[in-house]
């Protein structure tokens, strides 16, 4: 039996006038999201990878997009089956089709990240050339992204009624840390401007502590 996945509504007041409150309506089609509005709109000049902060120019074999919340954490918290299974759901395309929630991620890191959840590590694990620390089941991003990591899994959390994967107080610890910068900000209006909604935890990043 699928889970039913309430839509908490409760943040609407704590916004400012005109600020509306959505999720993602635009889009259902994952595939095409990644390859018309990631990577053909979004990203069609390059960037920067999101944990490496690796300039690019294109996709390539070395890029690849990533989902700060996981598919595959989508797909257990909706309880919608098998891959194949939940690409029919409606629930699960919708939100596997977020542009808030993809960051381009070179491939090498995206199979350290996928079964993870985030968790601040010891200070004994080195980090690696690109500011993460690891082990087998925690990852624990650089520094200067925690932020809008922490504020990607509270839309994520808030706006689909999925879990935190780790601590809630962690996230909010991020989010102060590591305020919106222009960068995120940024990327903020571009994906709104094209998805058609805001990430109301960039917007106002105390509403944070209030999930």
């Amino acid at each position: 039996m699928k889970k039913i996945i309430a839509i908490p509504t409760t943040l609407a007041i704590a916004l400012s006038a005109g600020m509306v409150i959505a999720q993602n309506t635009r889009f259902s089609d994952p595939e095409s999201v990644v390859k018309n509005e990631f990577w053909g709109n979004l990203y069609a000049d390059g960037g920067t990878s999101f944990f490496c902060d690796e300039p690019f120019k294109s996709k390539g074999f070395v890029m690849t997009d990533g989902h700060i919340y996981p598919l595959a954490d989508i797909r257990s918290a909706l309880d919608c089956g098998t891959t194949s299974q939940c690409k029919r759901d409606n629930r699960y395309r919708q939100i596997s089709s977020d542009l808030h929630n993809m960051v381009p991620v070179r491939s090498r890191v995206e199979l350290k990240r996928r079964t993870a959840r985030y968790e601040n590590l010891s200070q004994a694990i080195d980090r690696d050339e690109c500011g993460i620390r690891t082990n087998n089941q925690f990852f624990e991003p650089p520094e200067r992204i925690k932020g809008d990591v922490a504020r990607t899994m509270a839309y994520m959390v808030d706006t689909y009624g999925l879990p935190w994967l780790g601590a809630s107080p962690v996230f909010q610890s991020w989010s102060e840390l590591d305020p919106p910068d222009d960068k995120e900000q940024t990327r903020h209006r571009s994906v709104a401007e094209i998805q058609g909604n805001e990430n109301p935890f960039v917007i106002n990043p105390d509403l944070i502590h209030r999930l």
